[in-house]
C-alpha cells in the first residue's frame, strides 16, 4: 500500500471497538475465575459473599480509570498515550518507566490471552489437551500474520467475532436474571461440591483473611487492561480522534462493567465452585473429586446452568469466549507496534521499529512481540493460573504515573488560562484525573504486596531490564549524533585531500578485474595501481606475464606473504600509505561476484568480505565494491526483498 493511502487505514468507531477493546472485554471470562480462585483458597463461604464485593471495587476502579483516559486521549492525540503524558509532565524517565511497562504489559496480554483461549478450547476438543502450548504459538503466528495485512484488515476479520461474544454473554445474561427471577435458574454441577479450605489456610485470622481479599481484588484488577490500548493507538482513529477515542472508551467501560457483574452475579445464584487445586479442595459426601475430574471455567458452569436443556447454547458460548479470549492479543498487537515506533522515533528503540511495512502497518514491533509472547507462552507450557500472577503490575505502573502526570498537565494550563468556562473544564479534568490517580496507585501497592512472590517480580525485573537498555541505546544514538554534527567552524566537510590513492585488488586477469580499472581509472585518482598478493611465487609470475602481454596502463604491485595471507599484507600496505601522507585518502577498489542464489554466495567472495570488513575500520580508507553479474543472478531482484547494490549490468 502507498503511503498516501495511510488514512484509507484508519479505523470508525464500529471497527476501533473490537481493535483496541477485545482486552478489556475478554477478561469477564477469566476474571471472575481469578477472584473466585483466590477466595476459594479459603474455603467456599467467603468465595460466596465476598466475590460480588470485590467485583463490585474492581468495578469502581475501572469507572474512575476509564474517566480519567477520557481526559488524556482528548489532551493527547498524537498516540503517545501514557508514555507522553508521563514525559511531557513529569519527565523523561516517568516517561520511560511507563514505556517499560507497557512494553511488558503487551506481551503478557498476548500470552494469558491466547493460553486462556486454548484452555477453554481444551475443554472442548479433547485432542488440544496436552499440545496446549504448541498451539498457543500456531495461534500468535496466525495472528502475527493477519496484523502484517494492516490494522484495518485485521480489525475488519475481528470485529464479528468480538460483537458475537458480547451479544452471547449479554444474552446469558438476561436469560439468567429471567430465570433467577421466575426462580427456574438452576444451580451449576460444582454447587453440590464442598470447597474446603487449601492446607495452610483452614484458621485465617482478621488480617490474612484481608490480605487474601486484596489479592482476590488485584487478581481481579486484570478486567483493567487494555484501557491503555485506546490512548496509545489514538492515531488509528478517524478524525475527530482524541472525540472518537472517548467515545468507545466508554463504550467499551459499559460493556465490560455490564458483562463482569453479570458472570459474578449469575456465578454467585447458580452456586459455583472454583477451586486452584480441586483434587484437594473439592469434595462430595466428604470424598474428594477423583483424579479425573475436569473443572470448567466459571463462565462454561455458569452457561451449563442458564443453558439447562439446550445445548447449542453452551455450545456457543464456549466458542465465542475462546475465540474472544484469542482476539484479546490483538490489543496488543494493535498497542505494542504503536509504542514501539514512537519510542524508536525518540531514539529510545532501535529506528527500524519507526518504520512501517509494505501494508502499512509497524511489521517490525509485530515480529518482535509475537517472538517475545510465544516465548512465554512456551516457557509457562500456556498455563493461565502462571502467567496471570506476571499480569497487570505493568498496566497499573502506566496508570498511576499517566494520572500523575495529567494532574500536572492541568496545573500548568490553569496558570494561564483566564477564561473561567475553560478553567471549570480543567478543574473538573483535574478532579478526575487526581482521583484516578490516588486510586490507581493504591491498586498497584496491593498488586505489588499481594503478588509480588508469586511472579510479578519477575515482571518488575523486566521492566527494570527494558528500562536500562532503553537509556543505553538512547546513549549511543546521542553519542553518534554529536560525533556526526558539523559545527560551524569545521572545515573538515569543504576540505578536500592532499591526494587520492587509488588501488585495486587483483587475483587474475578477467572481465571483473578489468572492469573494476576501468572505474578507478574514471575516477581520475592522484596515484592509481593494482595491488596482488603472492601467495604462490609461480600464479604471480604468471599474473605478471598475462599483466606485460595485455598492455594494461595500471602498474601491478605485488606484496610478499610469506604466511600465505591475504587481508594482512594489504592492511598493512594500506596503513603504510596513510603513515606517510595522512592528508592523503585510499580508495580500494574490491572486484566482487553479484550471484543469484544464497548457496552460490558461500562459494565467492569471502576473501573480499573479510577483507572489506577490516578496511572499513581503518581510518582514511574507502572500499568501493565493484560488482560484476553472474548468469545465475539473471532475475534476481525478483527472488530478493530490496534493490542489489552497485552496477550490475553485465557486459
Amino acid at each position: 500500500m502507498r503511503s498516501d493511502r495511510l488514512g484509507e487505514t484508519l479505523l470508525p468507531k464500529k471497527v476501533a471497538l473490537p481493535v483496541f477493546a477485545s482486552d478489556a472485554l475478554s477478561s469477564v471470562a477469566y476474571a471472575p475465575d481469578e477472584i473466585l480462585l483466590t477466595l476459594g483458597l479459603a474455603g467456599g463461604t467467603l468465595a460466596l459473599t465476598q466475590s460480588w464485593k470485590v467485583a463490585l471495587v474492581v468495578v469502581v476502579v475501572m469507572a474512575v480509570v476509564i474517566a480519567s483516559y477520557r481526559q488524556n486521549v482528548r489532551a493527547y492525540p498524537s498516540g503517545g498515550g501514557d508514555y507522553e503524558v508521563a514525559s511531557v509532565n513529569i519527565g523523561p524517565k516517568a516517561g520511560l518507566g511507563v514505556a517499560s511497562a507497557l512494553l511488558v504489559d503487551y506481551v503478557l496480554t498476548v500470552a494469558v490471552s491466547v493460553s486462556a483461549g486454548v484452555q477453554n478450547a481444551a475443554a472442548a476438543f479433547s485432542f488440544v489437551r496436552g499440545h496446549e502450548a504448541l498451539v498457543a504459538v500456531g495461534i500468535i503466528v496466525a495472528l502475527t500474520a493477519m496484523n502484517l495485512r494492516g490494522v484495518r484488515e485485521s480489525g475488519s476479520a475481528f470485529a464479528i467475532p468480538t460483537y458475537l461474544f458480547m451479544v452471547t454473554v449479554i444474552g446469558m445474561a438476561v436469560i439468567g436474571f429471567v430465570r433467577e427471577a421466575t426462580g427456574t435458574l438452576p444451580l451449576a454441577e460444582s454447587a453440590a461440591l464442598e470447597l474446603r479450605p487449601e492446607p495452610g489456610y483452614e484458621a485465617l485470622g482478621g488480617l490474612a483473611m484481608a490480605f487474601l481479599i486484596l489479592r482476590a481484588f488485584s487478581s481481579g484488577c486484570a478486567a483493567l487492561t487494555g484501557v491503555e490500548a485506546i490512548s496509545n493507538g489514538v492515531p488509528a482513529f478517524r478524525k475527530p480522534k482524541g472525540r472518537n477515542a472517548a467515545t468507545t472508551l466508554l463504550l467499551m467501560g459499559v460493556i465490560s462493567v455490564t458483562m463482569l457483574m453479570s458472570m459474578v452475579a449469575l456465578a454467585q445464584w447458580t452456586g459455583v465452585k472454583y477451586a486452584e487445586d480441586p483434587h484437594l479442595q473439592l469434595a462430595k459426601d466428604g470424598v474428594l473429586v477423583p483424579e479425573d475430574y475436569v473443572q470448567d471455567t466459571v463462565m462454561g458452569q455458569v452457561s451449563k446452568a442458564v443453558f439447562d436443556g439446550f445445548h447449542p447454547g453452551v455450545v456457543l458460548v464456549s466458542v465465542v469466549t475462546g475465540l474472544i479470549l484469542v482476539l484479546a492479543a490483538n490489543t496488543a498487537f494493535n498497542g505494542f507496534p504503536v509504542l514501539g515506533s514512537i519510542l524508536a522515533r525518540d531514539g529510545f528503540l532501535p529506528r527500524q521499529l519507526h518504520t512501517r511495512g509494505d501494508r502499512l502497518a509497524f511489521s517490525n514491533g509485530i515480529l518482535i512481540l509475537a517472538g517475545a509472547a510465544a516465548a512465554l507462552v512456551l516457557i509457562y507450557d500456556a498455563k493461565v493460573t502462571s502467567l496471570i500472577q506476571l499480569y497487570i503490575v505493568g498496566v497499573f505502573v502506566s496508570f498511576t504515573l499517566s494520572q500523575i502526570g495529567m494532574v500536572r498537565h492541568w496545573n500548568r494550563h490553569l496558570r494561564v488560562e483566564k477564561d473561567a468556562r475553560t478553567r471549570a473544564r480543567m478543574l473538573r479534568s483535574r478532579v478526575i484525573n487526581g482521583v484516578g490517580a490516588a486510586m490507581s496507585g493504591t491498586v498497584l501497592v496491593v498488586v505489588l504486596a499481594t503478588k509480588f512472590v508469586h511472579g510479578a517480580g519477575y515482571a518488575v525485573a523486566a521492566m527494570g531490564v527494558l528500562f536500562f537498555l532503553m537509556t543505553g541505546i538512547r546513549k549511543h544514538y546521542d553519542e553518534v549524533r554529536d560525533e556526526l554534527s558539523v559545527e560551524e567552524t569545521d572545515t573538515r566537510a569543504s576540505m578536500l585531500p592532499s591526494r587520492v590513492h587509488a588501488m585495486v585488488l587483483v587475483a587474475k586477469v578477467h572481465k571483473p578485474t578489468l572492469r573494476a580499472l576501468a572505474y578507478a581509472r574514471a575516477t581520475r585518482p592522484s596515484v592509481l595501481e593494482a595491488v596482488t598478493v603472492a601467495v604462490d611465487p609461480e600464479e604471480t609470475a604468471a599474473l605478471q606475464a598475462e599483466w606485460d602481454r595485455r598492455d594494461i596502463p595500471v602498474p601491478l604491485k605485488a606484496l610478499d606473504s610469506p604466511y600465505r595471507e591475504i587481508t594482512r599484507p594489504v592492511l598493512d600496505y594500506v596503513r603504510s600509505l596513510r603513515s606517510d601522507n595522512p592528508r592523503d585518502i585510499v580508495v580500494v577498489y574490491v572486484p566482487q561476484y553479484v550471484v543469484g542464489h544464497w548457496w552460490e554466495q558461500l562459494l565467492h567472495n569471502q576473501s573480499a568480505l573479510r577483507l572489506r570488513t577490516r578496511l572499513l575500520f581503518t581510518p582514511g580508507v574507502m572500499v568501493a565494491s565493484v560488482p560484476w553479474r553472474l548468469a545465475s543472478s539473471e532475475g534476481a531482484e525478483e527472488r530478493f526483498d530490496g534493490p542489489v547494490v552497485g552496477d550490475v549490468r553485465r557486459g
